[in-house]
């Protein structure tokens, strides 16, 4: 029997910590930057060497034929790359690693892998986890999310290692949305740390933002507890928590007006605008994520978003 064949689409940090995690079984790192190739090393893990057995190729005909290919592209590149390899990816097993929402189209990832490749089978790999964790071996547990239930346990077991562990769900917009709006609620949460407003109030925005993650995804028809899972409340945790989160480091920037680097991806900015958006065209309040995307524009000061925020009219939880 031939040993399934993984390729990784993408090698930035998660990617590039993927193949790492992954290297026991043939994986190729689809990655365009040569030293990545030159070295074997990403300059983003500087502690995590990619091991031999990973072939690294800037050669696009790699991604063909696999078992899988996972596409650890940002969410705001991912039309762009599906459309430059539809040839080559149309038919295969794509698992999308990004989290967000797609600006132009407010589409999630699978939603986008099936508009642009419709003889594609889409799936979703999220949850709470930070690429050096998983470079360096540490325990994490994900969601894995597929519409069809029989291809979503066969990558269960072909993307599961002794310290990857993988939960597999059929809820791919419960999965996708909880991936995407933790990052915003993450923004909001660094924000409120780094003006110094304490760890209570941080407390009341992310009991406040995950009701409101979950009021919409509710009304775009996931399942409820798949919110309250890995992929949404356990993903919340770790992102509005701690520095090494790019979304929490960026609002903590906000909230102290200091500089961010701008070459630093941060997926919460483009999907809280996506998600405002979206709110606007179904009628929905999402306080939180509106108050974000003023702030991420300079319409709004932190002290006047948490008062207008703590000023809204009193109700039940």
């Amino acid at each position: 029997m031939t040993t399934p064949r993984i390729v990784i689409a993408g090698a930035g940090a998660f990617g590039t910590a993927l193949a790492i995690a992954l290297s026991a079984r043939p994986v190729t790192l689809y990655a365009r930057d040569p030293d990545i190739a030159a070295t074997r090393q990403n300059p983003k893990l500087p502690d995590a060497p990619i091991p031999g057995s990973v072939t690294i190729t800037a050669d696009p005909t790699a991604l063909a034929n696999a078992d899988a290919v996972l596409l650890a592209i940002p969410a705001q590149s991912l039309r762009p790359f599906l459309h430059d390899h539809r040839e080559t990816l149309d038919g295969q097993r794509l698992v999308a690693c990004g989290k967000g929402i797609d600006l132009t189209t407010l589409a999630g990832a699978t939603a986008s892998i099936a508009a642009a490749l419709p003889g594609a089978t889409p799936a979703l790999l999220t949850g709470p986890s930070f690429a050096a964790d998983i470079a360096r071996g540490l325990p994490t547990a994900l969601t894995l999310a597929c519409a069809d239930d029989d291809t979503g346990a066969t990558l269960q077991h072909l993307l599961s290692t002794s310290t990857l562990r993988l939960y597999r769900t059929t809820d791919t917009v419960g999965a996708e949305l909880g991936g995407a709006l933790k990052n915003v609620i993450a923004i909001a949460c660094g924000a409120c740390i780094g003006a110094g407003l304490g760890e209570s109030a941080r407390a009341a925005l992310m009991t406040r933002g995950f009701a409101e993650m979950q009021r919409l995804a509710a009304h775009l028809g996931a399942q409820p507890d798949t919110l309250a899972g890995l992929s949404g409340f356990g993903d919340l945790v770790l992102t509005a928590t701690s520095a090494k989160s790019r979304n929490y480091a960026f609002g903590l920037s906000l909230g102290a007006d200091t500089p961010f680097d701008p070459t630093t991806t941060v997926e919460g900015i483009a999907t809280a605008r996506a998600i405002t958006a979206l709110g606007a065209q179904l009628h929905l309040d999402l306080p939180i994520t509106n108050a974000v995307v003023a702030l991420c524009d300079g319409r709004l000061s932190i002290s006047t978003a948490m008062e207008t925020l703590l000023t809204r009219p009193l109700k039940e939880e």
